[in-house]
Parts: structure tokens; sequence; C-alpha cells
């Protein structure tokens, strides 16, 4: 509950969030200062409106080179589903100020698009240019690392994925997400590395105890042929499908998420 209540907070912080004017004012940049100030005047409209739209359009009017405008102006065309224009958009915004806006658009290209390839390129660039840690995604569930090794994954280079998920998880002061220890228990899995497979699905239920994580327990378990163990994780994986204790995303398919369909079809295994 914690660590859900922090995420929370995360993703308001960042869905309001907004420059402080003043420091541009402090650094002597009076015409970014002008842009920001009336670039405020969008609080309080809804992001589709013609007045939260038209702030931002005269904040840019003011300085072109406001880059914050683009990225927030950029988020009602991606919900729209009008993607060619947030990426115009997002790509002004990046390449005015990379290591403030390289997160968003490499996480929106995981996340939305399956580009895993951009998305590995523009965090990866991230990183080059930071020297501090790269953050976590605007939902604040993945670690950017973290999204980086999943597009690894589906590019078919599991190994590497599941280097960089290690490397992420013994990283100072680190504090492993949701889906850390369900991810890099897949990857075992999916490489046959059934002891790892093991440990890493039962660590993740002092974290977040899902519906997926018992159910790849139970197909350890039957690659293991221990019938009993296996039948028991996924009566679980099945009742806590039922009370929805799964992992869900309003946009979005998760990585490694699973259906009823999948644990029947496991029992049915069993069964037979």
């Amino acid at each position: 509950m914690k660590l859900l209540c922090l995420i929370l907070s995360f993703v308001v912080i960042k869905a309001m969030a907004q420059p402080n004017c003043n420091a541009y004012l402090y650094y002597g940049d009076t015409l970014k200062y002008k842009a920001c100030t009336i670039a405020e005047k969008r609080q309080g409209y809804y992001q589709f409106s013609k007045e939260y739209q038209k702030a931002l359009d005269e904040a840019l009017a003011v300085d072109p080179t406001f880059a914050f405008a683009y990225e927030v102006k950029s988020t009602a065309y991606l919900k729209s589903g009008d993607f060619v224009t947030w990426f115009q958009l997002m790509n002004k915004a990046v390449a005015l100020d990379p290591k403030e806006h390289l997160p968003y658009r490499g996480w929106c290209r995981y996340q939305f698009f399956r580009d895993y390839e951009g998305a590995i390129q523009d965090i990866e660039r991230l990183d080059s240019l930071s020297k501090y840690d790269i953050g976590y995604s605007v939902n604040a569930e993945y670690h950017l690392h973290i999204a980086r090794a999943l597009c690894y994954k589906f590019l078919g280079q599991k190994q590497k994925a599941i280097s960089i998920i290690e490397n992420q998880l013994k990283a100072p002061n680190y504090n492993p997400g949701l889906f850390d220890y369900l991810h890099l228990g897949v990857l075992y899995w999916q490489e046959n590395d059934l002891e790892r497979a093991e440990a890493s699905l039962i660590k993740q239920q002092e974290i977040n105890d899902l519906a997926e994580n018992r159910y790849y327990l139970g197909r350890v378990y039957l690659l293991q042929q221990n019938i009993t163990k296996a039948k028991e994780q996924l009566q679980t994986a099945k009742e806590k499908y039922l009370k929805e204790s799964r992992m869900t995303d309003p946009y979005t398919v998760h990585a490694d998420k699973i259906y009823m369909k999948d644990i029947e079809s496991a029992l049915k295994m069993i069964q037979e």
C-alpha cells in the first residue's frame, strides 16, 4: 500500500508539473520567463480544450525554444490517437532539451508504439547524458533501465535483458519495482533456468503478489514435474485473477500479462 501511494503521488506530480517560472528569471532568461507565465494560463483547462492549447501556442510564439510547451502540448495528441503530431512535437522538445524530454519520449515509444529500437536509443542516449539515475517511466511503474531490458527481450536478446535487470536490482539504493522480479523470473523461465526463475517469482510475491507470478511459477513447477506445486500455484493464480489481482493498464497491455485462458490451459495440461 505504501508503494502504491508513492506511485500515485509520483503520477499526480508528473501530470501537474510546471517549471518554476521564477527560475528562468533568476538566470536572466526573461523571454523564457514570459513564455512560462503564459503557459501557466492553461492550468484548469482540459488538455483537449481550445484554451489549453491556445495558452501553449501563445507561449511558443513568445519563445519557440520553450521545450516544456511542446511536450505538454503533445499529450493531447497522444491521447487522441494522432501519433504523427505527437511525435513531431516531442521531437522538438527532445531537440531543445534532451535530458528533460528523452525519458517521456523513450517510455512512450516502448509503451504505446512497441518501437523497441527507438526506445532503446532514447534511454541509452539519456543514460549517456546523465550523471545520475535516469529515473522512471511517466506512470512510475518501471525504472527506465527495466523498460530498456524489456525492449531487448522483445528484440530476441533475452540474455542481455536478464543482465540489465540483474544489474539494476543490484544498483545502490534501488527499490525493486512492481514487476521487476516477475519479468526477471519469466526471462529465466524462457531461458530454462528454472532454479533462478523459481527464486525470482517467489521474490515477486513479497513485493506485489499477482496472478501472473503465480501462473509462471506454476509453469516452472510443471517443467520440474512437480505436479502438486504446479496445481497449487495455478489455482492460486486463478483465484487472484478472479479477484482482479493481476496486471492492468488503462492504455496498453503489460509485458508478460496473462489471461484466464492461459491459466485454464495450464491446468488442463495437469489433468491430461
